[in-house]
């Protein structure tokens, strides 16, 4: 049985602000990781953290974009590997834009989970939710926009 990871964001934001956070190394670096990422489909890109041995991670995901389609969507290839060439994780991160009235929907669709990466998928359910939150206060910060909690 696989397992995906669903959620929605909404950003008091157009889309194309939105998509900068995607699409943009620097960007992308400041809210979840070093990379070398371009939006060009069917370029191979890594992100890159600290290794977590007790897991057998060596710290590289390996990517591939699949699809881009400019303010709308975007999607990947996401594997984890563990330094020896094996492949722990091998799944497909996409993201959709909607916009609305006052901003755009965000929707995250992290998708291939087996049971046996259970806990690699609690783990970046939490830290996907997490870490894009950083981006919604990133843009209020540098848009001066005030949100009600």
């Amino acid at each position: 049985m696989q397992k995906e990871i669903n959620h929605n964001w909404f950003f008091n934001h157009p889309p194309g602000k939105v998509w900068e956070y995607l699409t943009k190394p620097e960007l992308i670096e400041q809210w979840l990781m070093k990379n070398d990422f371009l939006p060009v489909v069917g370029r191979d890109f890594q992100f890159r953290t600290q290794p977590i041995p007790k897991l057998n991670f060596d710290g590289i995901i390996y990517c591939k974009v699949l699809e881009v389609i400019p303010f709308k969507k975007l999607s990947y290839s996401w594997k984890g590997g563990s330094g020896n060439g094996e492949t722990k994780l091998d799944s497909t991160v996409e993201w959709t834009l909607q916009p609305k009235e006052k901003g755009t929907e965000l929707h995250l669709k992290h998708s291939g989970f087996k049971e046996a990466d259970i806990t690699m998928y609690s783990a970046m359910n939490d830290g996907w939710f997490k870490n894009v939150l950083k981006i919604i206060d990133q843009l209020n910060a540098t848009y001066n926009v005030t949100t009600n909690s």
